[in-house]
C-alpha cells in the first residue's frame, strides 16, 4: 500500500478511522490527512449550500474572526492526528486543508494524489439531518474509484437502516 487518504475532522468517526488504519492496514508509504472545514452553525441551510453559494459565503468571511477560528481549528485537528501517526509506520504524513463540498473534495484529492485507499469514519448523521444534508461517507463510498474502508462506531451501526427499510425487507 503506497498512499492512504484519511479525511479528518473532530468527530468520533475520525478516531475510529485512525484506529482502523493502525489495526488493519500494513504500513503505507504515505498517509494524507485531509481536513475540509465546515461552517459552524445549527442551521441545516449550511449543509444545503452549493459550491457557488459556499464560495460566496467563504469569500465574505475572509479576514473575520470566524475564518480565523476555522483555520485554527483545522490546524489543531491536523496536528492532533499527525501526532497520532508519528512512529506508527507511514514513512510520510502529508496534511491538507481544502475548502468545498466534503465528498467532492475527498474524491478530487483522491484522484489528484492517486491514492490506493480511502479510510473514513462514519459521521453519525441520522434522520432528517442526514436526509437533507446527505452523508459524505456514503457519497464517497458510491463514487470513489479506489477502495473505501469505513470505520463505523456504535452510533452508526445502530442506525444503518431505518424502520421503513426494515419493513420493506419483510
Amino acid at each position: 500500500m503506497k498512499k492512504v487518504l484519511i479525511p479528518v475532522d473532530e468527530t468520533k468517526g475520525t478516531k475510529e478511522a485512525l484506529a482502523l488504519f493502525h489495526s488493519a492496514i500494513t504500513p503505507a508509504e504515505e498517509v494524507i490527512l485531509l481536513h475540509v472545514p465546515r461552517l459552524q452553525g445549527s442551521s441545516l441551510m449550511i449543509d444545503m449550500l452549493g459550491e457557488a453559494e459556499l464560495g460566496t459565503l467563504k469569500e465574505s468571511m475572509q479576514g473575520t474572526r470566524h475564518q480565523a477560528a476555522l483555520e485554527e481549528k483545522a490546524e489543531k485537528i491536523l496536528g492532533f492526528f499527525s501526532r497520532k501517526l508519528e512512529g506508527s509506520g507511514p514513512a510520510k504524513v502529508t496534511t491538507m486543508v481544502r475548502e468545498g463540498i466534503v465528498s467532492d473534495v475527498i474524491l478530487q484529492v483522491a484522484r489528484e494524489e492517486a491514492v490506493d485507499l480511502i479510510i473514513m469514519g462514519c459521521g453519525g448523521k441520522r434522520g432528517l439531518h442526514r436526509l437533507i444534508s446527505g452523508c459524505a461517507t456514503n457519497e464517497v463510498e458510491i463514487r470513489a474509484e479506489v477502495p473505501v474502508l469505513v470505520a463505523k462506531n456504535d452510533g452508526c451501526e445502530k442506525h444503518v437502516y431505518g424502520w421503513r427499510e426494515a419493513y420493506a425487507t419483510q
